[in-house]
């Protein structure tokens, strides 16, 4: 057990073209957000285990004597990792009081945390005494990779807190990767979090939010794109709650009655996904930049009206749309639909009034928005000096006096 404190940091995701298609074997493009989710860890010297969770209001302690039915309770390999049994779920479920059905975020989030925390300690003889705080800057529920991102943090520090895995040297103001293979175990213990939280995911979000950059998946393969450029982004939340689940299987619907129809839409929605991987290598060769921005805005509208003939589309999304290209920028859902999250590109030469006028309208119908980025890295080892120093006091404080 590493008697260090550090910081880690995972990236949300949106899924820039092939939603809903993907589901029919298409392909679909997903991209790290420059919305984060940080963890700090600190040793503790008084055999305890803190869990603080400030964006769901979560502080909770436990002894690790009380926690030591976890290296009973669990046969892991750390280096192999293996789907949690249904049995072990409801051996956490009954120590931390949290009915069965329960499937709230702080209820999953917590655990998740058991899960991995037992699961990644079994190789010591000890249980480590640890502070934890996890913050994010990702909403919660709005499709955009925040369970992942806090699985990749749980996942990475508890590795390497272990000594499972190195801890990289750290770097001044930037954040420090580690290799490959590490990368690779933080993803399948990170995806074996996302499984506990959402039963059966692809496994896409967690990737993001491990390597990210832009991932190609198809078919259940999982490829990162090597030339990739940042692009400039909005990210809008149009706070509509609704049913990934229900808006599946009306696509699918409609796919069983309209076939000749919807089959033609879908494979259009791939085309527009290998055409926009085409576009983003051209992007990062530094050509014609003009030029591929303005295809990249084509391929927005093209596939946000095929999202809205699949059926898909929402008014508070076409309100995002329209309000958008008041502005002269483009804009298309990102996730399932009928609600939720949509991004509008921001080319380079995009004038900031442009930008300030869009989030302003788009403020005042409800919505919450954010300028950001997308395409950037993934799991991250980050030094002080590299945060905000708003996010490190947050960081801090969880452990403070306790």
């Amino acid at each position: 057990m590493t008697n260090k404190t550090f910081i880690v940091s995972a990236p949300g995701k949106v899924i820039l073209h092939g939603e809903h298609a993907v589901v029919h074997g298409k392909v679909a493009l997903a991209v790290s957000l420059n919305l984060k989710t940080y963890l700090r860890i600190q040793p503790r010297s008084d055999q305890k285990v803190q869990l603080f969770l400030p964006n769901i209001e979560t502080h909770l302690s436990w002894e690790t004597t009380k926690l030591q039915f976890l290296q009973t309770a669990i046969n892991a390999d750390v280096q192999n990792p293996k789907a949690v049994s249904q049995e072990l779920v409801e051996q956490l479920r009954q120590f931390a009081e949290i009915s069965e059905g329960e499937t709230d975020t702080k209820s999953l989030s917590i655990l998740c945390f058991l899960y991995l925390y037992g699961s990644i300690s079994t190789s010591n003889s000890h249980l480590p005494s640890v502070d934890i705080v996890v913050w994010s800057e990702i909403p919660i529920g709005a499709g955009l990779g925040s369970s992942a991102a806090y699985c990749v943090c749980l996942a990475a520090a508890l590795l390497t807190a272990n000594g499972a895995i190195t801890c990289p040297a750290l770097q001044e103001n930037v954040g420090t990767k580690w290799n490959d293979d590490e990368l690779e175990l933080i993803n399948k213990w990170a995806f074996q979090g996302e499984k506990l939280i959402h039963g059966n995911p692809s496994g896409v979000d967690n990737a993001v939010g491990t390597w990210g950059g832009v991932l190609r998946y198809h078919a259940g393969k999982i490829d990162p794109l090597s030339r990739i450029p940042t692009l400039r982004i909005l990210l809008t939340n149009t706070k509509v709650s609704r049913s990934t689940k229900v808006l599946v299987a009306g696509v699918k619907d409609k796919l069983n009655k309209l076939p000749s129809i919807i089959k033609p839409v879908l494979d259009s929605i791939d085309a527009i996904s290998c055409e926009c991987e085409r576009i983003l290598a051209a992007i990062a060769s530094g050509s014609n930049i003009n030029e591929h921005y303005t295809i990249l805005e084509e391929l927005i509208d093209i596939n946000q009206h095929h999202l809205n003939v699949i059926g898909v589309g929402h008014s508070s999304l076409d309100r995002l749309c329209q309000v958008t290209a008041t502005y002269g920028l483009h804009s298309k859902l990102t996730g399932a639909g009928g609600g939720g999250c949509g991004l509008t590109l921001l080319r380079p030469d995009t004038s900031p009034s442009a930008v300030e006028a869009s989030k302003l309208a788009l403020k005042e119908c409800g919505y919450d928005c954010w300028e950001t980025n997308i395409g950037g890295s993934g799991v991250s080892l980050l030094s002080p000096s590299s945060l905000q120093k708003d996010i490190f006091h947050l960081l801090c404080e969880g452990t403070n006096g306790q």
